[in-house]
């Protein structure tokens, strides 16, 4: 299935290496558009969120194709849940509002 507009997705990136989380606005030819928080800050992220402390917003991104290694769709495995529902049922809220 094609990953579509609006959906949340984990990309990784070369040179530098860097995989962030976030939502998927726009993906064509020449690259993807996303809001995304880097993967490394998520916990923590996700901790001030539902503390109500202060926290970095997601920041809109544009990567160009030649630095995608891998975007997939935030989806559950195995028994785990997804990203998007662990930032869910942490804090109450919806990803998306981010």
């Amino acid at each position: 299935m094609k990953i579509e507009n609006g959906e949340t997705g984990l990309i990784v990136l070369h040179s530098p290496r860097e995989k962030l989380i976030g939502i998927v606005n726009e993906i064509g030819p020449a690259g993807i558009h996303m809001r995304a928080i880097d993967l490394g800050y998520f916990d923590d992220w996700v901790r001030s969120i539902a503390a109500g402390e202060d926290h970095l917003p997601m920041t809109d991104y544009f990567f160009p194709m030649w630095r995608v290694e891998r975007l997939t769709r935030d989806e559950p495995g195995h028994g785990m849940a997804s990203m998007t529902e662990q930032f869910n049922q942490r804090t109450g809220r919806e990803l998306g509002e981010f």
